[in-house]
């Protein structure tokens, strides 16, 4: 479940930001969404709007969780021999209501610290990533493979004057584990992993899951208008921007953004102003009634223009 609230992308989690609200698929249940549903309702008391299923994990080695007799994320098949876990992913708005013990909203750039370049590159990436991958390529074991894991490290992360993709998550997430800079590698046994890179780690496989839906996000918010999903009714067009480079983790260019955003027709004024705000009161907007009614099955799109 994603939210974004005061500028921030949010994750709800269970185990005090350990874990992402899971369940395994008891017969009771009449779809994978059905299960889905109720447990995350169970664990966290908040309602599901709009979800979709995001991908199916089932690699060998998440017979850790099977051993343990723990959940991954929702939808969980159990055997003796491995857990295979269909993950959803969830838009939504945080809504007051009753606090459940372990259970609350946290920023998704906890967990993936060098993701979030609104204001530059981190210094999580010049302070540990580079000279960590640096190290991991130099242990290649010849000129060709350091050679390689050298341009991997580069393309993955904008290096020697390698573009940066924002939908480049998990491929990030996974290089740093193969070079055993997250934690996740230590608990797994990679060979010289020291989990040196700050960030926080959650349960079992559920970063991976986290950084595959936060990949699939920053690739739909720009053929598919999904961001109306964690807007308010009206919104300004700052407040529109504010979330989608929240979501993209970079900064967008303030005008160019405005008039694609004016040529596709996605929004229309609502006659009303915002208040308690400083400076002179912007004009509020909401999503077109088109969009609303067809944003399931729309190819309109939230476009992510670089900053400049």
């Amino acid at each position: 479940m994603v939210a974004v609230t005061d500028g921030q992308p949010r994750v709800l989690t269970t185990r005090d930001g350990g874990a992402l609200p899971s369940g395994p698929f008891q017969m009771m249940h009449r779809s994978l969404q059905a299960g889905l549903r109720a447990w995350v309702e169970a664990q966290t008391h908040h309602p599901l709007g709009y979800v979709e299923q995001l991908y199916t994990f089932a690699d060998r080695d998440r017979t850790e969780a099977a051993e343990s007799g723990d959940a991954g994320a929702a939808g969980d098949a159990f055997t003796q021999a491995a857990v295979i876990s269909i993950s959803y992913l969830g838009l939504t708005r945080e809504a007051d209501g009753d606090r459940i013990d372990q259970v609350g909203w946290h920023d998704w750039y906890r967990y993936f610290p060098w993701e979030d370049r609104r204001t530059g590159e981190p210094a999580v990436v010049a302070d540990s990533i580079v000279p960590g991958l640096n190290a991991w390529a130099a242990r290649g074991g010849g000129r060709a493979t350091t050679e390689r894991r050298t341009s991997r490290a580069a393309l993955a992360f904008g290096l020697d004057g390698q573009p940066w993709n924002e939908e480049g998550v998990l491929q990030r997430y996974e290089l740093l584990f193969e070079a055993g800079l997250v934690p996740e590698a230590v608990r797994r046994g990679v060979p010289h992993a020291t989990g040196k890179v700050p960030g926080d780690c959650l349960l079992h496989d559920h970063r991976r899951i986290l950084a595959t839906g936060v990949a699939r996000l920053r690739a739909k918010i720009k053929y598919r208008p999904v961001v109306f999903e964690l807007m308010p009714p009206e919104f300004t067009l700052l407040h529109l921007q504010q979330t989608v480079e929240a979501l993209a983790g970079r900064a967008l260019h303030k005008q160019n953004f405005r008039r694609l955003i004016e040529q596709q027709d996605l929004v229309e004024e609502t006659g009303h102003l915002a208040v308690g705000t400083a400076g002179r009161p912007a004009k509020l907007f909401r999503f077109r009634g088109n969009v609303v009614m067809e944003r399931v099955v729309t190819a309109s799109k939230l476009p992510l223009t670089r900053g400049g």
